[in-house]
């Protein structure tokens, strides 16, 4: 809860306690609860905005101090109540109020967390479209294939500018945004209104920090039917570390995608089988592909921008969670220009002539990983599709370990311990798709070794973590060639 929500919900207990328990007579204790109150509901109102989780509190405080400030005027009439109704009606109003409170906590307004490097972190939105591509995801023919893609950056931001919010501030691009969640989520709208008030640790559209070398790169895709938006603290860490992170909307496969003249697309993709997981696999992947090439025209001047000459083109690396991690195999697999990539929790979209990947490559897994090796190896031999397609994926792990690669799980995460709704809410774990680890604790080991990864192969630096198990992350295992 944020500082005014806590001082609100004690200042309203607080005017509880004095309509039950203090008598009529102190007369200076009443009223200044009665105005301290009324102060920090007015300054909550300002400084941090309504949310609805707190919708009882706001109405007991108001009635509350109400009557506190009308029971100590000489007109008020002495009313008594029966102690019966008197603590029954108390009983009740205190359940609404722990109910509104719990609301608040476990639904709460949450920030990102901090980035651990020692740079600050700009962002900037661009609009992109292939012309060279058919929108097939649509049916008019005329559409081609539009991306909305997002880069992250270190900056020193010298205009001391705000941190930006993590969804868009403009009030009817929002409400669109938020319309498209609450449809895939099947929630009412109010519910998600709140996530207005949610901020980054970056600052849009300021200058990037000046540097002798250009910065290494990283293209990072989201899941299938999420948003960039879930990978948001991922890119601002390595950012603040000295990468420039480039993450892609994956237009038609997110929750919402927002696109400057305020329209906004939903998940219309449709993938029950293989050969849809590798029709789609092929759209993100040129999808990385084109993203590239528009780097490289920022980075040359052909778009102008402030990137020209800052991003070092020879060190270029892919990341994605899920069916993002599979395309940042793919694009990895496929694409020169790509130099190294890490898979986070991403079955493979494709496997075949895929086993001779001859650059560094890192697959982390979900904590129960281990447990899917023991269970698959029982119908390894099993003569069906699906099997030979996992059997097939685990053959190209073990080749990657072969090759210096590596291959880990993390004790205690599930798939979504690799984006940030780990962070909307501790309810989030109760549906199982996150798991018992800590949230903040899960995203710091992810963090720790991507950037151990990238830092060792696209800077030539670090790379301890990834040369077997640390104390300091007892969590993390490494999977030997045998396993798989």
């Amino acid at each position: 809860m944020r500082l005014f929500e806590i001082l609100l919900v004690l200042s309203c207990f607080a005017l509880l306690v004095d309509l039950l328990f203090i008598k009529r007579s102190a007369k200076k204790t009443g009223l200044g609860l009665g105005i301290g109150s009324s102060v920090i509901l007015v300054a909550h109102f300002l400084v941090e905005g309504y949310r609805w989780q707190l919708l009882l509190v706001y109405i007991m405080t108001a009635l509350f101090i109400l009557i506190v400030l009308l029971r100590h005027s000489e007109k008020m009439v002495n009313l008594k109540i029966g102690k019966l109704l008197k603590y029954s009606l108390s009983s009740l109003i205190v359940i609404l109020l722990v109910i509104s409170t719990a609301l608040s906590v476990y639904l709460p307004v949450f920030n990102l967390p901090k980035p651990d490097g020692p740079e600050k972190v700009g962002t900037q939105t661009f609009h992109f479209t292939d012309q060279n591509r058919d929108e097939v995801l649509t049916e008019d023919q005329s559409d081609k294939r539009e991306l909305m893609v997002q880069f992250w950056y270190p900056t020193e931001n010298m205009n001391n500018n705000k941190r930006d919010t993590l969804f868009p501030k403009d009030k009817e691009m929002f409400k669109k945004y938020i319309q498209s969640f609450s449809t895939s989520l099947k929630l009412p709208e109010f519910m998600l209104d709140y996530w207005k008030y949610s901020q980054t640790n970056s600052y849009e559209n300021v200058e990037i920090l000046p540097s002798e070398s250009p910065y290494p790169v990283v293209l990072l895709s989201h899941g299938m039917g999420t948003s960039r938006v879930l990978q948001a603290s991922q890119a601002e860490n390595l950012a603040s570390h000295g990468f420039i992170v480039v993450t892609i909307d994956h237009t038609y496969s997110t929750f919402a995608t927002l696109f400057p003249d305020g329209r906004v697309t939903g998940y219309t993709t449709k993938m029950t089988t293989i050969d849809d997981r590798r029709e789609i696999g092929d759209i993100w992947t040129k999808d990385v592909e084109f993203v590239i090439n528009q780097i490289e025209k920022l980075n040359s001047g052909a778009i102008e921008s402030q990137f020209k000459g800052k991003m070092d083109l020879n060190n270029v690396g892919a990341m994605g969670h899920s069916f993002g991690g599979a395309t940042a195999f793919n694009a990895t697999y496929l694409d020169h220009r790509i130099k190294a990539g890490v898979n986070m929790d991403g079955s493979l979209n494709e496997v075949e002539n895929r086993d001779d990947i001859n650059k560094p490559f890192m697959f982390i897994r979900s904590g129960s990983f281990k447990d899917w090796l023991v269970n698959f190896e029982k119908d390894r031999n099993s003569d069906n599709e699906v099997n030979k397609f996992l059997s097939d994926e685990l053959h190209i792990m073990k080749n990657v370990i072969e090759h210096g690669g590596n291959v880990i799980y993390i004790e205690g995460t599930q798939h979504f311990n690799f984006t940030d709704l780990q962070f909307y809410s501790e309810l989030v774990k109760l549906s199982g798709i996150t798991g018992d680890i800590n949230g903040k604790r899960g995203s710091n080991i992810v963090n720790q070794y991507v950037l151990d990864f990238f830092n060792k192969q696209l800077k030539g630096t670090g790379g301890n973590l990834l040369q077997g198990p640390s104390d300091m992350y007892p969590e993390v295992k490494f999977i030997d060639p045998q396993e798989l």
